[in-house]
């Protein structure tokens, strides 16, 4: 006896339809797996033979043939569990086989026959729904990253048993009724804010000029100077995510396996790999390509803290993913395209010791250590990063002041009027540009108009600071984005001017 279900599987962070044919015949007892299968996909043999019969079923006799076609596709992962456990109890007589026709079915077996999440969900139900499948059966601890997705119905199982009475008629399982996306938002609770950051008023500035345009941002200081703290505040005054890029975040998250217990990614994540990081873990591939922290602070913002510390390889891999929004990963078993549009917060201290330069404390760094720890960090890198800000040490004194600091969501309202001039000014743009820190040389000039002083002066402090011209189009970006904080349509030279100071400190650090 044939039994035919629809399943899934994953291509980078798309779902793509794999359809699990069932073969019973007599003869000698075998159990084989074909099309293409990894180990993990192999050794679903074992898991379902033992799911089968924990769960009270009896595991047929006979010649067991299991094909996930195409089969010019790599099948990888314990998803197939759950579809070709329900095959085998079709072909016995266990199951009609016409309740499994409209049905997708994804989800791998525990040995006592439970059901257990899988990796990739959100982008499998997408294809799903793509395809024009009618009712998904998925594990029931995967429903919360996919219970904003209407058009389908969601059927959650946690045990092969409660599977298998759904299809029968015995039990059925109610579908997932779906969510609104704009009350997921509502509560949402941030645990920091830049009201709990004393001072820095021109370090915050300067965040708040990245958020509104999607810049990079270095900050250079000592320690203890706050760099750190402002970088995990800096999300809370970015725009809240539509629904489209929750979902496009979420599909990395859900591929990586990374996605919260909450399930579909309200927040903008904020990544913070450690200095220890590798090519690999950062920029993402492995055995089969799978997404590095860049992809997963996509639509985010991706921290490098003592960015010196980290291997020279994987700083030097970044440049490329900054320039194009995307890494593309190719090994022998996989190809995969990943997004990768972050805002790129990087901290460091200006010497070994960190007192280079500190009012306070004497740097006991000698000429050629400062040198060796500053060339770490290359020029191509340092061209890419729009925006280099100096953070000094607070007093103490300070710190114990009753005097209230600008709370986030102050800052968020004028980050999110800029950003809605970027969106009605971009709304027509055919490559998709959304903020100024995406334009290209193809509409510069047309996005930034400027006034005859701002011109002048920035092509004297371009040839005073002898900056490339990749540094000059970033100077006119961020001086876009400050003109948009004012809510000025022509660049002036206030504006400029401003631009122009974050980009001093390379000079007088590698200069």
């Amino acid at each position: 006896m044939l039994a035919s279900i629809q399943s899934c599987g994953l291509s980078g962070i798309d779902g793509f339809s794999v359809t699990a044919e069932i073969n019973l015949a007599s003869g000698m007892p075998m159990f084989e797996i074909v099309g293409l299968p990894d180990a993990s996909v192999k050794e679903s043999r074992e898991r379902v033979r033992a799911a089968l019969k924990n769960s009270g079923f009896d595991f047929p006799n006979g010649r067991i043939t299991v094909n996930l076609a195409p089969a010019d596709l790599r099948k990888e992962g314990p998803a197939y569990d759950l579809p070709i456990a329900l095959g085998l109890l079709a072909c016995s007589g266990a199951i009609d086989p016409e309740r499994l026709r409209d049905v997708c079915v994804i989800g791998e077996l525990s040995l006592d026959g439970s059901v257990r999440s899988v990796r990739g969900a959100l982008p499998m139900v997408i294809s799903a729904r793509a395809r024009g499948v009618k009712a998904m059966l998925m594990p029931a601890a995967n429903l919360s990253e996919v219970r904003c997705i209407d058009g389908i119905e969601l059927l959650g199982a946690d045990s092969l048993l409660a599977a298998a009475r759904h299809l029968r008629g015995e039990e059925v399982i109610s579908p997932l009724p779906a969510a609104n996306y704009a009350e997921l938002l509502r509560e949402r609770a941030f645990t920091e804010d830049f009201a709990h950051v004393k001072g820095q008023k021109s370090a915050k500035r300067a965040l708040e000029i990245a958020a509104a345009g999607g810049h990079n941002v270095l900050m250079i200081g000592p320690p203890g100077s706050g760099k750190t703290l402002m970088a995990r505040c800096l999300p809370t005054i970015l725009p809240d995510m539509t629904f489209e890029e929750a979902l496009e975040t979420t599909r990395i998250h859900s591929v990586a396996g990374t996605v919260p217990p909450t399930g579909l990614l309200t927040e903008r994540p904020f990544r913070s790999p450690h200095h220890t990081a590798s090519l690999v873990s950062l920029v993402g591939g492995g055995t089969y390509a799978l997404p590095g922290e860049i992809s997963k602070a996509h639509n985010g913002v991706l921290f490098l803290d003592e960015l010196p510390e980290y291997p020279r390889d994987a700083l030097e891999a970044l440049r490329q993913p900054l320039e194009d929004g995307e890494v593309h990963i190719a090994r022998v078993s996989a190809q995969s395209t990943y997004p990768a549009r972050f805002v790129l917060v990087c901290s460091m201290n200006p010497c070994p010791c960190g007192n280079l330069g500190s009012r306070t404390r004497p740097c006991r760094c000698t000429p050629a250590q400062i040198h060796r720890y500053l060339s770490r960090v290359s020029g191509p890198l340092l061209d890419r990063i729009d925006m280099h800000i100096e953070v000094e040490s607070i007093p103490a004194e300070r710190l114990n002041q009753a005097g209230s600091e600008e709370c986030s969501a102050d800052i968020r309202r004028r980050v999110e009027a800029a950003r809605e001039i970027q969106r009605r000014r971009y709304a027509d743009d055919p490559a998709g540009i959304r903020i100024n820190a995406q334009l290209g040389a193809r509409n510069l000039n047309a996005a930034c108009p400027m006034e005859d002083d701002a011109r002048k002066l920035l092509l004297l402090s371009c040839e005073r600071l002898k900056l490339s011209n990749r540094a000059y189009t970033r100077i006119l970006k961020v001086a876009r984005t400050i003109a948009d904080l004012e809510g000025a349509d022509i660049i002036g030279a206030a504006h400029v001017s401003e631009a122009v100071q974050y980009r001093t400190l390379d000079r007088k650090y590698w200069g």
